[in-house]
């Protein structure tokens, strides 16, 4: 059985500010090393259910040398291997080749979620709301949507609480998912302590492989449109003269193309 685990850094249990993230923030040596050990929670209980490849994916713009760099590898349970991304969405080969199942670790609702810890879609500074053919998404969505271009199902999301609603609401009843805090606030949570996350987070990886049919790999629609609602007028600008992509109102784009992972990639490369 081989197994991608995407993890991004917001939805580990302890992390509820943005210096825990930000890559040179003195904060951001503690983050990463309860980020590394949520995935290694994550990775032991794919080995139990009998994974045989497990390769983990860091999705975390942490900003500098660090962007998609944030695991820290001497921490790294031995039985995975670990991509290092110049830009995200870009590694496919591993489910190009074939993949039974995802596992998403530490990820976050998306914008405007008032109980979302740290909630942003994609960037927070830019974007405001995403949609695929209608449907409002977030990062896990797009994750999901990347996956599902090559027939791989996620199993698993982690993260807070209203990340997980958001995650079965989009994949169904039959993802497994745990909730490691419950947000107060953008910048606050009601937390499991480390320790006590990990064992399910483990337990969730393990069960959650147990059935590679509970969720349907995620397919957005085919033909495709991807709506971005933009945060101010100049961020529309680097689009403007994309192929396939349309400025609909000053911040507003739309790609459309016959499949999301082409729509996809007009737009985001």
């Amino acid at each position: 059985m081989r197994v991608l685990v995407i993890s991004d850094m917001e939805g580990v249990a302890g992390i509820v500010k943005w210096q825990q993230t930000s890559g040179g923030d003195p904060m951001y040596e503690e983050g990463r090393r309860l980020y590394t050990e949520e995935i290694n929670a994550a990775v032991r209980g794919a080995k139990a259910a009998g994974a045989t490849e497990i390769v983990v994916m860091d999705c975390h713009g942490a900003g500098k040398g660090w962007n998609f760099n944030s695991l820290i590898p001497e921490l790294l349970d031995p039985a995975c291997e670990f991509v290092v991304q110049e830009h995200w969405t870009e590694y496919t080969s591993f489910l190009e080749e074939g993949c039974d199942a995802a596992l998403f670790v530490a990820m976050h609702a998306r914008a405007g979620t008032p109980d979302g810890v740290l909630n942003h879609t994609v960037s927070g500074q830019k974007w405001s709301n995403l949609r695929f053919n209608g449907m409002l998404v977030g990062e896990t969505g797009i994750n999901a949507a990347l996956c599902g271009t090559w027939g791989c199902p996620v199993l698993l999301v982690t993260g807070d609480r209203a990340t997980c609603e958001e995650a079965r609401e989009l994949l169904g009843a039959g993802l497994t998912t745990v909730a490691v805090k419950e947000g107060l606030g953008r910048f606050s949570a009601r937390q499991i302590p480390p320790s006590r996350a990990r064992e399910l987070i483990e337990e969730g990886a393990r069960k959650a492989l147990g059935d590679l049919r509970a969720v349907e790999p995620y397919d957005p629609g085919r033909p495709c449109e991807i709506e971005v609602e933009l945060t101010t007028t100049d961020a529309a600008d680097e689009y403007r003269y994309k192929q396939g992509v349309e400025i609909v109102e000053p911040r507003k784009i739309v790609s459309r193309a016959e499949d999301w992972w082409t729509a996809w990639r007009q737009f985001f490369f």
